[in-house]
């Protein structure tokens, strides 16, 4: 792997890592949101 090859591949790591991350954050904040509705209506 040419050292172009390997720096475009940690480029596309990267851009993935940061949707996962903030797929999961979503995630997080969606789940937080419905508790508190939730516990809002009790």
């Amino acid at each position: 792997m040419t050292p172009e090859e390997e720096q475009e591949y940690r480029r596309r790591q990267k851009a993935r890592n940061i949707v996962i991350g903030l797929v999961l954050l979503g995630m997080v904040v969606l789940f937080y949101a419905i508790t508190i509705v939730r516990i809002g209506e009790q």
